[in-house]
């Protein structure tokens, strides 16, 4: 392939480092961004590639939306989580670039509409025979949908992305705390809450690459073994956003070295088989549970997850034998093959 002109599309969640330190449990945790932002990587990358990157930030405003609609290019490698610092919204530019006939990297509209409504998502994986925590879907106090559900459940938002809304005090083990959980999402969050039966287990997280024939990279844990004891032992937003506390910094992602090859096979067949039923595309990483006997639970699925070298993307792809660059270019190789 020759040298290509690549637009690295990227939106801003800006957030103040005040208010940020003087969070409180009455409001979100919120993410952060790294002092190496994820653009200027993939830019390098493809650089060492021999392809032209081109940075464009999406900032919210209808502007940088028709600025985006003037570029040439022959690619979008869409970095995008957010619109207007709305995580939800990350599909209405992606539908905005299918408006374009622009081509662009990682799943499309439909992928990330399916994935982002995680009630949505878990009837799909049921549908497709995978397990999944049984689960409830309220919205303002209406009930949509139920199983029966037995304490201790995880309460969070239905729409949202990155453990936003998920923070320890989301596992609840009464219904006062359950009402109260609840209360909470809908004054902070326009969403539909989710109810989720706990799963104690260990958090999986394992990455897929490729379209037509995916392919599923080592697994990786989160530690969550050091938290606090009388902590609930999930991926919220503390561990990965609450920069300087205990939490974030006692919890390390890893390849995980000390799982049977069967318990391998049945987490990769799992990812591949989430990843295919809600039609991703060219990259993306399946969030499970692996209980003490043996048993996968997926809890969701992320298209475009992150992909700065630290994260667990491209620590999967590292531990597979590729590169940063490497993966770079495998993922531009695998959206230009649809072009």
């Amino acid at each position: 392939m020759g040298k290509l002109k690549i637009i690295c599309l990227y939106d801003r969640v800006l957030v103040d480092e005040d208010e940020e330190s003087a969070a409180t449990d009455k409001a979100p945790v919120t993410r952060t961004l790294d002092k190496k932002e994820v653009e200027e990587e993939v830019a390098e990358a493809l650089v060492k590639l021999g392809h032209e990157p081109v940075m464009h930030e999406i900032d919210g405003t209808t502007k940088s939306l028709l600025a985006l609609a003037r570029l040439e290019c022959d690619l979008i490698f869409n970095l995008c989580e957010s619109f207007g610092d709305d995580d939800t919204a990350d599909f209405k530019i992606t539908a905005f670039m299918d408006l374009l006939k622009k081509n662009y990297t990682g799943s499309g509209t439909h992928g990330l509409m399916l994935a982002q409504d995680k009630a949505t998502a878990k009837k799909i994986f049921a549908f497709h025979g995978i397990t999944t925590p049984l689960f409830s879907k309220s919205q303002r106090g209406r009930l949509d949908f139920s199983h029966d559900l037995d304490f201790p459940v995880i309460v969070k938002p239905a729409r949202e992305d990155g453990s936003i809304g998920i923070e320890f005090s989301a596992v609840v083990s009464s219904i006062k705390e359950l009402m109260e959980r609840m209360d909470w999402l809908h004054q902070h969050f326009d969403s539909p809450v989710l109810i989720e039966e706990y799963i104690e287990g260990r958090e999986m997280y394992v990455a897929v690459i490729g379209n037509e024939n995916p392919e599923a990279l080592p697994v990786i844990e989160l530690d969550l073994s050091k938290l606090p004891e009388g902590t609930p032992r999930i991926a919220g937003a503390e561990v990965k956003w609450g920069k300087g506390t205990k939490a974030y910094k006692d919890t390390k992602s890893a390849v995980a070295t000390d799982l049977p090859e069967e318990t391998v096979q049945t987490l990769h067949k799992a990812a591949i088989a989430a990843y295919k039923a809600l039609e991703l595309r060219d990259y993306g990483r399946i969030d499970m549970r692996l209980k003490d006997d043996g048993s996968v639970h997926v809890i969701e699925a992320n298209p475009n997850p992150w992909l700065s070298s630290r994260a667990e993307f491209a620590m999967a792809a590292r531990k597979s034998g590729r590169t940063y660059t490497e993966l770079i270019g495998e993922i531009v190789d695998l959206a230009m093959a649809r072009a």
